[in-house]
């Protein structure tokens, strides 16, 4: 006798993140599921939970606002806290340096927009962590993603930054023509 099962996998939360056009917040839409409580936490330099100033915290079940208590232990990062279910939490955060991370407890379908004031494919500028998958719009905003992970790391630029990039390649490329080939040049012809 052959016993078929067919097992789903289960789906992965989904984890949604809006960079603002000026660069310096973002607006973050994450779905939660069996839990009762939410923190609001950045990763620091050694991988450790920091607080993350956050503003304009929701909670939605099917789209509809759910009330909430919120606390802030004494050196830890603010929590929100509510009924163990299902919710969807949005808030907004400031972002430093062009750069937006997050860690995860289970495999997240993680999707970043940016808009068109800023890039992710110049490798010399910007930082995706692995698995990252970027789509460039006609409208020149970019969408990143990054399917089933426990966490993603996301460095962004601008179009000064690229700039300053490529000035500077172009003063090492006349720096080294100057300092190397002409002198090289110079004491073949004197050899000759």
């Amino acid at each position: 006798m052959i016993l078929l099962i067919t097992v789903t996998p289960a789906a992965a939360l989904s984890a949604d993140y809006w960079i603002f056009p000026n660069g310096t917040a973002y607006q973050a839409s994450i779905e939660i599921n069996d839990t009762s409580r939410y923190q609001f936490a950045d990763i620091g330099f050694m991988g450790e939970n920091i607080p993350l100033a956050v503003g304009e915290v929701r909670l939605m079940v099917n789209g509809s606002p759910v009330g909430f208590n919120r606390s802030t232990p004494w050196g830890q990062p603010q929590a929100i806290t509510f009924p163990k279910g299902n919710y969807t939490v949005s808030y907004t955060a400031p972002l430093k340096d062009n750069h937006l991370q997050g860690v995860f407890e289970k495999p997240y379908h993680v999707n970043v927009t940016i808009p068109q004031e800023f890039d992710v494919r110049n490798p010399l500028l910007a930082g995706l962590s692995t698995g990252a998958n970027v789509t460039r719009f006609s409208d020149n905003t970019t969408l990143v993603q990054w399917n089933r992970s426990y966490g993603f790391d996301l460095r962004f630029y601008d179009e000064t930054r690229e700039e300053l990039l490529y000035f500077f390649l172009q003063f090492m490329g006349i720096l080294v023509i100057v300092l190397v080939v002409i002198p090289y040049i110079l004491s073949v012809k004197r050899s000759e």
